[in-house]
């Protein structure tokens, strides 16, 4: 018969029992109650002699959970469940973030069939494993890791809410590269910088010119107005869109004497790149933008055209790749900070790295430290 344990250092008692081949269990109950420790252990035993199926183990979870917490365990539904995640979610998340979950959700119920109609606890590892591979069939390693992630935080939610005793996403692990196919991103050299700069209008001239000076992602740099910039301060004030941070960051000298030669505008809510603005405003994503820089990349010969025509395929295909891309300049800012001899805490506040740890440095480094290190900056 199941009996119960307490280490004298520990509050909480350990269900101790044998399984269906004899075998000796401990396992804690995290319950400091006589009782209710006791009421598990012999729950714990129950299902390890009887060597039942999951749906049998997982009615005596529910009938423990019953009786331990008084009220039954939640049988909610995979699809009514994510819906009321992603209601949760949507205030909680940037925008950009909410449209990755409201995009993978969705898909993983899709491929789930009538099966996102029963309960949640239904799902287990092997159907998520069976959902990695679907992944695997049509997507990069990069982008089937970055949806399972959407499909972790659903049931980590649920286990934190217990609406499930156990998550069956804990142990799927991501995938690697298939036989190193994994695209190395890089930073651009100067003289790649000078060849993308000799092919670019003046409204992309200038946003590479933010690209490299300021380190910012190329949907926030698409949205800046003139509001965002204090020439008598030589400041940029911004909100980021993925982190919703504020960054204030020093004018490298380059970047200041291009803004100071740019005609000025009526209003300060006008935008630093109306053309930039206007796509990011009529497809809420930068796709579009990346695609013009792509071509400004095979204009300075340093990637193949892209073909953008739309396959019909939408998001669920393996996209092409490119070590280069409006992200490098993002790399490159960092590179250029770091060969300057910047410290690695300064560039990572002037770069706004998305941990909060590194945002608490950035608030320690004070705005003397930045301005030196964007001084540095080299002239393109």
């Amino acid at each position: 018969m199941a009996s119960i344990w307490k280490h004298p250092q520990s509050k909480y008692w350990t269900a101790c029992f044998r399984d269906f081949s004899g075998r000796q269990r401990r396992i804690s109950t995290k319950e400091s109650n006589h009782r209710l420790a006791q009421k598990i252990a012999e729950a714990y035993e129950q299902v390890a002699r009887a060597k039942k199926t999951r749906a049998h183990t997982q009615r005596v979870i529910e009938r423990l959970h019953e009786e331990v917490g008084g009220e039954p365990l939640s049988a909610e539904t995979v699809r009514a469940y994510a819906t009321r995640w992603l209601q949760q979610k949507e205030p909680e998340v940037s925008p950009r973030t909410f449209d990755f979950y409201n995009y993978a959700i969705p898909k993983f119920l899709g491929w789930l069939g009538p099966k996102a109609d029963s309960a949640l606890s239904e799902i287990t590892k092997t159907d998520l494993i069976a959902y990695r591979t679907f992944l695997c069939q049509t997507l990069s390693a990069q982008t089937t890791n970055h949806d399972l992630s959407a499909i972790r935080m659903l049931f980590l939610s649920a286990r934190r809410e217990e609406v499930l005793f156990t998550n069956p996403a804990e142990f799927v692990d991501g995938v690697r590269a298939r036989n190193g196919t994994q695209i190395q991103r890089r930073a651009f050299t100067i003289p790649e910088l000078q060849a993308i700069l000799t092919s670019a209008d003046p409204e992309w001239k200038s946003m590479i010119y933010f690209g490299v000076y300021t380190g910012q992602r190329l949907g926030d740099i698409a949205s800046l107005t003139w509001n965002n910039i204090d020439l008598q301060k030589c400041e940029l004030r911004l909100v980021t869109r993925k982190t919703n941070r504020t960054l204030i960051l020093p004018l490298a000298e380059p970047l200041q004497r291009h803004l100071e030669a740019l005609p000025s505008a009526d209003r300060g809510s006008a935008p630093l790149h109306p053309r930039a603005a206007a796509t990011l405003g009529r497809h809420g994503r930068s796709a579009a933008l990346s695609n013009q820089f792509s071509d400004l990349l095979a204009d300075a010969g340093l990637r193949p055209r892209k073909n953008h025509e739309s396959t019909g395929k939408g998001r669920n295909v393996s996209r092409e790749g490119s070590s280069l891309s409006f992200h490098s300049l993002r790399r490159t800012a960092t590179t250029l900070l770091h060969e300057a001899g910047v410290p690695q805490q300064v560039v990572q506040a002037i770069i706004g790295h998305d941990s909060s740890e590194i945002h608490q440095l950035y608030v320690a480094i004070g705005k003397d430290a930045m301005r030196a290190a964007t001084a540095r900056m080299p002239e393109l």
